[in-house]
């Protein structure tokens, strides 16, 4: 799957908010047939999402849809409209063990076989809005089709009720649940791994605040509620100019050296060797936007 700095999400009952989130700049979007759509609203959704999936297919907005959870009647249901081509990924739900996983595995097989698709195109990311999911996130992450992991830490949602803590906009009582997650993804190679979310609508600042700090610690990207938040989320999760660009001298610097013979040399005061030069590199691959990847 292709990095997304930003995944907006949309009710999947309201396709004409799909084109404004697409014109906001979001690198995907997320249809939500899950908690935004009313439960009489829900046969109408999957017909809207699955319309917008063949409509928006071919272009280079990733299309992300939020089923409903594995244990409901609606879920079975989800999977058969909405797995066919132009599907980027599933967002999982309410998952709990690396058992949970390999059931959607199974299913979204099915489904893409049933659909004339080739088996794996489509990608799975587990939320981790559970006790059991963040203590099991290690088997999770290296589950059968799973390209990326979204760390929960709202407020006031399943995640906060879950485990019991009370939100605050430093983050200190959900560092450790963030980091767990993150270095869970690195030990099952996942690059990519993203958070959510920011619900201050209009506190840009604190949103700012919030992205680069989980940018900090590992993050490559965020889930968004709003669309004034995809231009700025965007921002922080890309390496700035001047940062590629220090990044580049770097690697000359070091390149420069090797060719003499050197396996270390002194760059801007700082010393730096081979490992150094493999992050440059790696944050560099990574920088370009996800239509160039």
């Amino acid at each position: 799957m292709k990095p997304f700095r930003s995944l907006l999400f949309v009710p999947g009952h309201k396709p004409n908010w799909v084109d404004k989130a697409v014109r906001a700049g979001a690198h995907a979007v997320i249809l939500d047939l899950e908690d935004a759509v009313p439960a009489g609203e829900k046969e109408a959704g999957r017909a809207a999402v699955a319309e917008t999936l063949d409509r928006l297919a071919d272009g280079p907005t990733g299309l992300v849809v939020r089923v409903n959870p594995l244990d409901t009647d609606l879920f079975g249901k989800d999977i058969a409209a909405v797995v066919r081509p132009g599907l980027t990924a599933l967002l999982a739900p309410k998952v709990y063990r690396r058992d949970d996983i390999v059931a959607y595995d199974a299913l979204i097989t099915a489904a893409e076989l049933e659909n004339g698709m080739q088996r794996g195109s489509v990608g799975l990311i587990p939320s981790l809005e559970t006790a059991q999911s963040l203590s099991n996130v290690d088997a999770i992450a290296s589950a059968p089709r799973v390209v990326s992991l979204m760390a929960a830490a709202a407020k006031d949602a399943d995640i906060s009720r879950e485990i019991g803590f009370t939100w605050s906009a430093a983050g200190m009582e959900t560092l450790y649940l963030r980091s767990k997650v993150v270095l869970a993804a690195r030990s099952a190679g996942l690059d990519h791994i993203v958070l959510g979310l920011w619900q201050q609508v209009a506190d840009l600042d604190g949103l700012r605040a919030f992205a680069e700090a989980n940018r900090a610690l590992g993050f490559g990207g965020q889930v968004i509620i709003h669309p004034s938040h995809a231009p700025m989320v965007n921002e922080v999760y890309t390496p700035s100019d001047a940062e590629l660009e220090r990044l580049r001298r770097l690697v000359a610097s070091y390149e420069d050296g090797a060719r003499d013979g050197q396996g270390a040399v002194m760059f801007d005061g700082e010393h730096i060797d081979f490992a150094h030069v493999q992050s440059a590199r790696s944050i560099l691959a990574a920088a370009k936007h996800p239509e160039e990847n």
